[in-house]
């Protein structure tokens, strides 16, 4: 009965493809204005710094304020 020897072939080391800062910037800054802009509704929209009349936007982030951590009773 012959026996084959199945020899591994070595594999490659992924390679480093490196995304420039200039093609990054843009979306970082995108999505930290995104984040500061739902930080603030979730957080401060109502009382004195209200940008809309009313209580809508603040019955729409109720819930997230609570899970977030922050008092709005």
């Amino acid at each position: 009965m012959a026996q084959t020897a199945i020899t591994p072939v070595p594999l490659a080391p992924p390679s480093a493809a490196k995304l420039p800062l200039r093609a990054i910037l843009p979306w970082a800054v995108f999505f930290g204005l995104l984040m500061l802009v739902l930080l603030y509704f979730v957080g401060a929209e109502q009382g004195a710094f209200s940008v809309f009349s009313g209580e809508s936007v603040h019955e729409w982030v109720h819930d997230g304020r609570h899970l977030l951590g922050f008092p709005c009773h």
